[in-house]
């Protein structure tokens, strides 16, 4: 076959169908209109900050949320600073969001410095010290009559970094000025309440007077946030219900996942580039899987060295689970159609007598314990409660690995035999 030149290659690939009418909505940074399972935090966040429209000035409000990764802090706080301005504006009130990142300004000097350039100042910043540029600012405010939401986004490198001085500092601002109206308000992020433990109990009282929490997703929260994202980001009929399904038992905190929703929608997005890839006009549960192999290589290597501790029967029932998986073509296959599959196997592959049903159901539990497979009972759609089996990794490389440890513990076993 003759090379392509690279022209040809780009031109062939850009000729082709895609899945994808929109990949931005894909990306970390989008922040949709409505966020699922989010409206309590917006909620609460707005009951809080409800001052700084009905009595601006008032107050200055601080307000902590606090979840792990993937949990929607960020979205929740930029969606609500966007329709916090919206409001404010048809209101008459002049009111900006800031939202910076502490992971990369964690300094007291890198804040100010960001809340500054973000409020507009014209005022060269350089020379100034950090106190010097918030004078700065809250004048701005005032003459501008101006007020200001600011989200100190992983607020915990900022503690880190810059130390109780600095914090107190901050969010004190207007203890130096109590006749001052109350021009700036913040919103804090971050991963857990263990690193306030570094200020003093004054300003760590302070800030955890108002505290949001997120929870980590639970399965039927995915699939509803990764149903919103497939209808921005993906052609009618292209992603069907099973793959977001199967994305969201995947990452479920309630399925053994971290809740993460960050994560959820990077999969799907991965599938997506992998369906174009092959030139698929569907995005197959398969493809989540290659997704999954390729953001989570360390879930496939772990399964691999896990699977020399199986017995041979355990093998040939997972190699029985892949097959079926494969010839299905769907997320999950029902416990009997497994156990069948073994049964056809071990008796006319392997040459070997299939073990019964109470010992198959032991292997199951052992596989799902280790982390090779997933289970869950059936819901709708099925008759009676069955379980249903799933794999989480590429199917083509684990069942190459089964065949190889297999042949190698039909070895063993012979070896044993002939002693």
């Amino acid at each position: 076959m003759p090379l392509m030149s690279s022209d040809s290659i780009v031109e062939n690939v850009l000729s082709r169908v895609s899945v994808f009418k929109n990949r931005s909505v894909l990306d970390r940074s989008f922040v949709p209109d409505k966020l699922p399972h989010r409206e309590k935090q917006l909620e609460m966040l707005t009951t809080l900050f409800r001052p700084v429209i009905t009595d601006p000035g008032s107050v200055s409000v601080v307000s902590l949320l606090v979840g792990d990764v993937g949990v929607g802090k960020t979205a929740t706080a930029k969606r609500f600073g966007d329709d916090m301005v919206k409001v404010a504006k048809k209101k008459g009130i002049n009111l900006s969001y800031i939202h910076i990142n502490c992971h990369n300004a964690r300094t007291l000097f890198n804040v100010v410095q960001s809340m500054a350039r973000d409020l507009g100042l014209a005022i060269p910043i350089r020379g100034y010290s950090p106190r010097e540029m918030m004078l700065l600012i809250l004048n701005h405010l005032k003459k501008q009559n101006m007020y200001a939401i600011v989200t100190l986004d992983e607020f915990n490198y900022f503690v880190q970094v810059a130390g109780n001085d600095a914090v107190y500092f901050l969010l004190r601002i207007y203890d130096e000025y109590p006749e001052s109206e109350k021009r700036l308000h913040y919103i804090l992020i971050t991963r857990s309440l263990e690193v306030l433990g570094q200020l003093d109990p004054a300003t760590e009282s302070y800030i955890t007077k108002n505290i949001i929490k997120f929870n980590p997703y639970r399965s039927n929260e995915l699939f509803d946030i990764l149903a919103q994202r497939r209808e921005l980001a993906f052609y009618e009929n292209t992603v069907d219900d099973d793959v977001l399904t199967f994305i969201a038992d995947i990452e479920g905190y309630d399925k053994g996942g971290k809740g993460n929703a960050r994560a959820a929608i990077e999969m799907l997005f991965r599938a997506g580039i992998i369906a174009d890839y092959e030139g698929a006009q569907r995005v197959t549960v398969e493809h989540v899987r290659k997704a999954v192999g390729e953001i989570r290589e360390e879930m496939l290597i772990e399964i691999s060295d896990t699977l020399p501790a199986l017995q041979l029967h355990e093998l040939i029932l997972l190699k029985a689970i892949i097959r079926k998986l494969r010839e299905s073509g769907e997320s999950y296959i029902k416990m009997g159609d497994a156990e069948e599959e073994y049964a056809y196997l071990c008796t006319e592959v392997y040459k070997v007598k299939p073990r019964k049903h109470t010992q198959v159901y032991e292997y199951i539990r052992n596989m799902k314990s280790l982390g090779i497979i997933n289970t869950k009972l059936s819901g709708k759609g099925f008759r009676g409660r069955t379980t249903l089996i799933s794999v989480p990794v590429p199917l083509e490389a684990l069942e190459k690995k089964v065949d190889e440890l297999i042949e190698r513990k039909k070895v063993e076993e012979k070896e044993v035999n002939t002693l």
